[in-house]
């Protein structure tokens, strides 16, 4: 398919270095031509070894550097918007890892913007639609052999938070996946949401609300909780059981190797999400890559970036308030019309 794609990837820290190794070692068809990071000695410890990347600490130098035909977004949430922006202004092709702009507003204007241009240029990084046993889920609810769903049960639990973990991150950051994933799966959008506190864990740092109990309504009547447990001490645990009217249906029960020795036998748990969902981020960047080079986007819209964080919001007043809170979505722009569901 001739030259590669000559990406930046804007953040360098955890999932931005994971991206850049992915695109050097993984994935066909790209490389990496920059990369941005307000740290300048983590953005150069990040492409060390590969040839012919510029390393910039300002994200738009980046995207401006000879040879960049695509954006990888992987940094902080609430400095998305400016770059998606900026993307879009020079017609460059984005992959934008979630969330996709943190606040319902600044997401409006990303909509607005990309729906202005009346062509889609964003694909947003909710990855699990990429993931084996999501997607198996999703064909199997779409074939409607177990009739309609009812219920969906979600669970996320990470081994601990970061010192920085607000109590609203459970649901903004954590649970902002069971949103996409829930939308995604059931092809239809979530009009409430209420957040239940059970007793904070003893391993839960002072002050941080965890775990937590969310529940969501969809506009078809089909119920969605999630438990979210973010210091659960013990590891990386994301499963769902969809409950139909002629049937279930659960995935992410763990299939790893289990060693038998000295009259026990040990079965790893995942202590990451760059460990649970690899193959999906390995499938998420090679599409957006194959996609881009034929001069198309895929996956996840801006429209999907949008709902999630409008959603999550409502979550976090949910949380706050602790009552009901319904969800207000902007009416759909005809860009997105049929797209992702």
């Amino acid at each position: 398919m001739g030259e590669l794609l000559g990406v930046a990837v804007l953040g360098a820290g955890h999932m931005g270095a994971d991206h850049i190794r992915r695109l050097d070692q993984v994935v066909s068809g790209a490389r990496v031509a920059a990369v941005a990071d307000p740290v300048a000695e983590r953005a150069k410890a990040a492409v060390a070894g590969l040839d012919g990347v510029t390393v910039h600490t300002e994200a738009l130098a980046a995207i401006d550097a000879p040879g960049v035909a695509a954006v990888l977004i992987a940094s902080p949430g609430a400095a998305h918007e400016e770059v998606l922006l900026a993307a879009f202004d020079r017609g460059l092709p984005v992959l934008c890892e979630k969330p996709m702009v943190p606040d319902s507003a600044g997401a409006l204007r990303v909509l607005e913007a990309e729906a202005r241009l009346g062509r889609r240029l964003a694909q947003i990084g909710f990855m699990r639609r990429h993931d084996t046993e999501y997607r198996r889920l999703k064909a199997l609810l779409d074939g409607g052999s177990l009739g309609r769903p009812l219920m969906l049960h979600c669970t996320h639990r990470n081994v601990s938070s970061p010192g920085h973990f607000t109590s609203a991150m459970l649901i903004n950051s954590s649970v902002s996946h069971e949103i996409d994933a829930a939308r995604w799966l059931l092809g239809q959008e979530l009009t409430a949401v209420t957040v239940l506190r059970p007793a904070p864990s003893g391993g839960a740092p002072q002050g941080l609300i965890d775990p937590q109990f969310v529940l969501f309504e969809t506009e078809d009547g089909v119920l969605v909780d999630v438990e979210v447990f973010v210091n659960c001490g013990f590891g990386y645990q994301v499963r769902c059981e969809a409950v139909c009217e002629a049937g279930s249906a659960r995935i992410g029960d763990e299939h790893t190797m289990v060693v038998t020795s000295r009259g026990s036998a040990a079965e790893a748990v995942a202590q990451d999400y760059l460990v649970r969902f690899a193959d999906a981020y390995d499938r998420e960047v090679q599409a957006w890559v194959d996609a881009t080079r034929r001069g198309e986007v895929t996956g996840a819209s801006v429209w999907d970036g949008y709902a999630a964080s409008v959603v999550a919001e409502a979550g976090v007043r949910a949380l706050e308030t602790g009552g009901r809170v319904a969800v207000d979505l902007a009416p759909r722009p005809d860009l997105y019309a049929g797209v992702s569901r």
